[in-house]
């Protein structure tokens, strides 16, 4: 009886977990806690660390179930995404709208009662600039969509830094900035591989627009501007010659992986792959050198 009600309650959440997207909201995440170590110059209380990690849970979930939601056109038409929970009919429009709000308004309460406001703002601020700006408006008139609209994925160090201290110190910035730009390379890499899906439901991705080479040309010049990105925070934080290293090295990696993939499109997973293991890495980097410092 037991295990009957457990499956039950599983195929009940499943539905709403695929809504959340639990995977995009894990890389979110490794951003926010190594800008926390940073703005504390040290670990933070244990609190605060776990506090803003449930806030952003929530937040980039709500983000994500709206963002589902918006989209439920374009996904079922797509192969990579037809399979999730609105295509396939297991939950409502309704449904998901509501849960979609419900996080995103638990995440704002949730930041701000036990954080600060500026860190709740800006959580929520985040999901707004992805439904609204991304997901309803440039995701489907431009190529340039994934260049603006990755400023919503960038908001989590600013939304770590405001929740140890309650401002914003330039160096939180920066890492807006690591992450604005490192998102255009990673995202042309997935619409490298899915072009014919992109092309398919109409969403003008640069792959789709302006081709193979020209797309590969551009993630090149953005993982170089990832890679400048990057030296900028040693002055900025600052950070020590550990994290200096560490990036070099991290970004000299990913302009290699970028540069093969001009000669080599067909890379392009192995290519989206790493940058995500490029940026948890960077962002680990940042948080092992303010430990060790």
């Amino acid at each position: 009886m037991t295990v009957m009600v457990a499956r039950d309650l599983q195929s009940r959440l499943a539905p709403y977990l695929g809504l959340a997207k639990p995977r995009i909201i894990e890389l979110l995440l490794v951003t926010t806690v190594p800008a926390m170590v940073a703005a504390a110059k040290g670990w933070p209380s244990t609190w605060t660390v776990v506090a803003t990690l449930i806030g952003g849970t929530l937040s980039a979930a709500g983000a994500n179930s709206l963002n589902n939601l918006l989209d439920r056109d374009l996904d079922a038409g797509m192969l990579r995404t037809r399979r999730r929970p609105l295509p396939q009919h297991r939950v409502t429009p309704g449904r998901a709208l509501t849960f979609g709000i419900g996080m995103g308004v638990a995440g704002f309460v949730w930041l701000w009662v036990t954080t600060n406001l500026l860190a709740g703002l800006l959580a929520t601020a985040a999901l707004l600039f992805y439904v609204l700006v991304y997901t309803k408006w440039l995701k489907r008139i431009t190529p340039q969509n994934i260049v603006i609209g990755g400023a919503a994925g960038a908001v989590p160090p600013l939304v770590g830094w405001a929740a140890v201290t309650g401002e914003l110190h330039p160096a939180a910035w920066v890492m807006f900035g690591i992450i604005f730009a490192w998102t255009p390379a990673h995202f042309w890499a997935l619409s490298l591989r899915f072009r014919d899906d992109y092309a398919r439901v109409g969403i003008p991705m640069l792959p789709v627009v302006a081709g193979e080479a020209e797309a590969t040309r551009s993630i090149l010049l953005y993982a170089w501007l990832t890679l400048a990105s990057s030296l900028l925070l040693f002055p900025a934080a600052p950070m020590g010659y550990l994290y200096l290293v560490g990036a070099m090295i991290l970004g000299g990696w990913l302009v290699a992986k970028a540069a093969r993939l001009r000669r080599l499109p067909q890379l392009a997973m192995g290519f989206f792959s790493f940058s995500n293991f490029y940026l948890a890495a960077l962002f680990g980097v940042i948080a092992l050198d303010r430990l060790l410092a």
